[in-house]
């Protein structure tokens, strides 16, 4: 069973349901179905066209429930005939979809989040870690977006920013989590640039171009995070790094700012340096300053902690980080890091150890253990 054509296909399948007129959530249930069906009968019969096989029985499954349910719905759908089966449109709908998620009646949180549970692939809990609330509180907004889109004609897309939302949190999904999305996100904001010329979706593909081309240099033979300043600099794909300046430039020549630019332009100071040491953290402050401006983000803020006390010492990292919610998703983290950068390393140890503990991922986790051993040996000897 080929998992990865069927993960491939559901978008697609998924998009003509509902350009047939079924509404979302019916037509994700219908898709499920079929999938259901796909895994239990293709290894022994696999079909020749699994796309227009997907279609026909998606849609069966879709006619099925809603002659089930027209007693308790009050509606019909009088469908007299089944789509034939045979070939399917050979058409990518993923970025079609995306745009028909971000419906006008839901609220952009809720747009985003029914978006990367249903085109994206991401499960509940990964999408509440993005949005850093607990799994319970998303589910039920995502529940309550699936509510609210129940029956509605998806012929009013949605807005790109929305859209530029889904996609940057699915890269991040894929980039650093336990789903690879990396690929399929770039593929996509590549798509959405070509199609219009929007500045901030070309800060995005410059930003997801720059973090992908420090991809290969992220994990040691083991599987083993290696960190940003530790990176063996001449894995980076300098093809990648070349494209993502020279577009992110492009869009910061118009002069509208956005939050995706900003990012993107640190990711393009750390790619310039050609060692971590000659970082210019100076720079990088400044512009974690207009991102913060942009988005007042927590997480903004606490990326900048990192970054002043890489330009300013320690100390000033740590005074930043004080501001700070000490809740927040690697927090801990960050402070383990600049209390040993401090010289406090029986804190710094503590820190890693609690941040090791919340780690979102087996990787992130295994690699803030071995920072509290490291230092935990060293107070030792």
């Amino acid at each position: 069973m080929d998992e990865a054509l069927l993960r491939s296909l559901t978008p697609s399948v998924l998009g003509i349901l509902v350009r047939r007129g079924a509404d979302f959530e019916a037509a994700e249930d219908a898709v499920q179905d079929a999938l259901v069906e796909a895994v239990r009968g293709w290894p022994a019969d696999p079909p020749r066209d699994p796309k227009g096989w997907l279609v026909t029985v998606a849609w069966r499954k879709f006619l099925d429930a809603t002659r089930a349910d027209v007693a308790r719905r009050r509606r019909e759908d009088r469908v007299d005939e089944e789509p034939a089966a045979g070939p399917a449109p050979a058409v990518d709908d993923t970025l079609q979809l995306y745009f028909l998620c971000a419906h006008p009646s839901l609220t952009p949180g809720s747009a985003v989040a029914l978006t990367l549970r249903a085109v994206g692939g991401l499960t509940t809990r990964q999408i509440a870690q993005a949005y850093l609330v607990p799994e319970a509180t998303m589910a039920q907004r995502i529940s309550r977006a699936k509510r609210t889109v129940s029956g509605v004609r998806f012929d009013q897309p949605g807005d790109v920013g929305t859209v530029l939302r889904v996609l940057y949190l699915v890269f991040n999904e894929g980039y650093s989590g336990d789903v690879d999305l990396a690929a399929e996100a770039i593929r996509l904001t590549r798509q959405l640039a070509a199609a219009i010329d929007h500045p901030e979706v070309a800060g995005l593909l410059a930003l997801m171009l720059l973090h992908h081309a420090r991809r290969a240099a992220r994990t040691a033979p083991d599987g083993s995070l290696v960190p940003l300043a530790e990176q063996d600099r001449g894995r980076w794909d300098t093809a990648l790094i070349a494209e993502g300046v020279e577009i992110l430039q492009t869009a910061l020549a118009r002069d509208r700012l956005g939050e995706f630019q900003a990012q993107a332009a640190i990711a393009a100071l750390h790619a310039d340096a050609p060692t971590a040491g000659e970082t210019d953290w100076v720079q990088i402050v400044e512009w974690y300053d207009e991102l913060a401006r942009l988005t007042d983000s927590p997480v903004v803020r606490l990326n900048r902690a990192v970054a002043v006390g890489e330009a300013d010492g320690p100390r000033a990292g740590l005074a930043a980080l004080a501001a700070l919610d000490g809740s927040l998703p690697r927090y801990a983290a960050v402070a383990a890091y600049l209390h040993e950068r401090a010289g406090d390393l029986g804190e710094a140890a503590r820190r890693y150890a609690e941040a090791a503990h919340k780690a979102p991922n087996l990787a992130e986790r295994d690699h803030l253990t071995r920072q509290a051993a490291r230092l935990n040996a060293r107070r030792n000897h």
